[in-house]
């Protein structure tokens, strides 16, 4: 099963293309406003908007072998723990050798914006963000398959 945090999901065609390719299902999870579909395969689950409820849902189903979509480190976290393999939209893998460093340097940014050190611009989503999140996808479908 492939579990996208798609409020602000940039990837999810290329989600499907992919989980289509391998024959997994797919659950988006939003708060709002996801494209309905004809295929038993995608499941589109809308949540609360309450604070971090899409995260909460995935957290609360994600376990060993399972893939996580999300940009969002918190979540990746509590989704590695429980087994999942985890990539943000860019192809970024998140797990035990480094949600550590990458929760603590979510902080770091959070605080700096807070004390106005720094803007918080997010570099924009390039094409080849896109193409190396398509490898890690497949990669990891690939290894969730073979029960790796």
């Amino acid at each position: 099963m492939i579990y996208v945090d798609a409020d602000a999901c940039p990837v999810k065609p290329e989600i499907l293309k992919v989980a289509e390719r391998h024959g997994l299902e797919v659950s988006f999870v939003a708060n709002s406003g996801l494209r309905p579909s004809r295929d038993p395969m995608i499941h589109n689950i809308i949540v609360s908007g309450a604070f971090d409820a899409a995260d909460d849902w995935i957290a609360e189903r994600a376990g060993q072998g399972d893939i996580v979509i999300t940009a969002d480190v918190p979540l990746a976290g509590r989704c590695v723990a429980k087994g999942a393999h985890v990539t943000g939209p860019t192809g970024r893998i998140f797990d035990a050798t480094n949600i550590g460093m990458a929760s603590a340097m979510r902080d770091l940014g959070a605080h700096l914006r807070e004390t106005g050190e720094s803007k918080g611009y997010n570099a924009a989503f390039s094409a080849r963000d896109r193409s190396k999140f398509l490898e890690t996808l497949d990669r990891l479908c690939r290894r969730t398959r073979s029960g790796a």
